[in-house]
């Protein structure tokens, strides 16, 4: 992500967005991924935000690399919980074949609808074989701003689905719900764990 408006968003509200989505145990989502890992796997947390899932997932033993293009986020991270975010966009994944796992939460949404099928395509080949994916976005069509001027992609269901398996991926399990983001609008999302199924 790299949308200039959008990152300054992030930039003046870091610390009130780390302190919207504070959890002091992980969710039901982000324990449904990790339970979908081998011990001690490596995890890319593919815009981490201020960290807070990639603090449960260190706690859990896993062996993650966060990474946001926020550096506000990312210093936000570093004052909560000591980690050491990579500053970094969609565009500079270039792994291959080093994670057991990508958590996407609510990230790949600020990416432009005709770029996701190629930060798809880069995360399917920085998966390893069988690799766990999870992210969620909003539910809906097209792309807009919302009021604090962040930009947003929806999906629909099926969109999402052709996408991940055009990608390479097997949707295992689906989570759909609507709650209240940093803007104060209620939205509806969705939420998709997926497992690498082929080779780029």
């Amino acid at each position: 992500m790299s949308d200039r408006e959008t990152l300054e968003v992030y930039a003046a509200k870091a610390e009130d967005y780390a302190e919207a989505f504070l959890a002091q145990s992980p969710d039901a989502d982000l324990r449904r991924f990790m339970d979908a890992l081998p011990p001690g796997g490596r995890v890319l947390d593919l815009g981490c935000g201020p960290g807070s899932a990639t603090a449960f997932m260190l706690e859990a033993g896993f062996d993650v690399d966060p990474t946001d293009a926020s550096r506000e986020m990312a210093e936000v991270a570093k004052k909560r919980f000591g980690i050491d975010v990579r500053i970094s966009t969609f565009d500079e994944l270039a792994a291959q074949s080093e994670y057991d796992g990508v958590f996407a939460n609510f990230s790949l949404l600020h990416a432009k609808k005709a770029d996701l099928p190629r930060h798809l395509a880069a995360i399917s080949r920085a998966l390893k074989p069988s690799g766990t994916f999870h992210i969620g976005t909003k539910v809906g069509d097209g792309e807009k701003r919302d009021a604090l001027g962040r930009f947003y992609a929806y999906y629909r269901e099926d969109e999402l689905t052709a996408l991940l398996e055009e990608a390479g991926f097997d949707v295992i399990h689906r989570r759909f719900g609507a709650e209240a983001g940093l803007a104060g609008d209620v939205s509806p999302f969705m939420i998709f764990l997926a497992r690498k199924t082929a080779d780029e």
